[in-house]
């Protein structure tokens, strides 16, 4: 055997050891988490406002909360990160300013998000008026989520053949015409997976949320965009560190961790099956 052979089964080996250790962690969390948490759940704990300082009751507000505080972070970046890779890839010119406008956003992507939080204090609460409120979260998780959609938004546009273009432009389409008719439709898949895999990392976020608008007991739904709400990674937050009663709530807390787990699941699971009917309806 030669030593390319021997060193590329080695390399291998190294890789599938990788992958089981991680999946293997993996596996022990989710089952750990489930067991302790799955006998609290029913249809009461997902129904229930919270009682007696949440000791008892279930956490529908923090559901809900959540629900809204997702649809607000998809309306405020959904369209503006898309609009953003569009013209990053399509219109603008490659040059030095091009490239840092890239690199910032790419930088902006590791930032911490209790940074975001911060910011949203200063920008939405403060500056805007909107107080500690679901919509400051929302718009908070926002830019948050916006480079990760404008990222993976370009990448997806990148992927789509020049000769598409310039067939269209060849036809007597104007730019936008080709863009909108022949790059958008086969971009769309890694579009949407990108925008849901941001969507469902800003679903479980904390930090950003802490100081913009989520509370820890507030047993009735939200009235307004302008109210405070219960979100269910603060809610497991506080249950785990905070609570007065932590011992007795602890099988709460595993159950809202179960509920989070699930929720995120669910999103990334939504855009690996949109990108594989997607992809099969433009091979058909």
């Amino acid at each position: 055997m030669k030593y390319r052979d021997i060193s590329q089964a080695i390399g291998f080996l190294f890789l599938k050891a990788c992958l089981a250790i991680v999946l293997f962690f993996l596996v022990l969390i989710i089952w750990d988490i489930s067991s302790k948490g799955i006998g609290t759940i029913n249809w009461a704990f997902l129904t229930q406002m919270p009682k007696n300082g949440m000791t008892e009751g279930g956490i529908f507000p923090a559901i809900v909360g959540t629900f809204f505080v997702s649809i607000i972070t998809g309306v405020f970046s959904i369209p503006l990160g898309i609009c953003c890779a569009i013209y990053l890839n399509e219109y603008s010119k490659n040059n030095w300013f091009t490239r840092l406008i890239r690199m910032s956003i790419r930088n902006l992507a590791g930032v911490p998000s209790i940074v975001y939080g911060l910011f949203g204090v200063v920008l939405f609460v403060q500056m805007l008026k909107m107080g500690t409120s679901i919509l400051s979260a929302g718009c908070t998780l926002g830019i948050m989520t916006l480079p990760v959609i404008i990222t993976a938004s370009e990448e997806a546009l990148k992927n789509v053949p020049r000769s598409y273009r310039e067939g269209s432009l060849a036809l007597g389409a104007t730019k936008w015409q080709a863009i909108r008719t022949n790059v958008l439709p086969y971009s769309i898949p890694g579009m949407l997976t990108g925008t849901i895999l941001g969507l469902a990392r800003a679903a479980g976020e904390t930090a950003p949320i802490l100081f913009t608008g989520a509370a820890f007991f507030i047993p009735f739904l939200p009235k307004s965009l302008f109210s405070q709400f219960m979100a269910l990674p603060y809610h497991l937050y506080i249950m785990s560190t905070q609570h007065h009663s932590i011992i007795k709530v602890r099988p709460i807390a595993y159950a809202t961790a179960l509920v989070l787990i699930v929720l995120v699941f669910s999103m990334n699971l939504i855009a690996v099956l949109l990108r594989y009917k997607l992809r099969k309806v433009k091979k058909g």
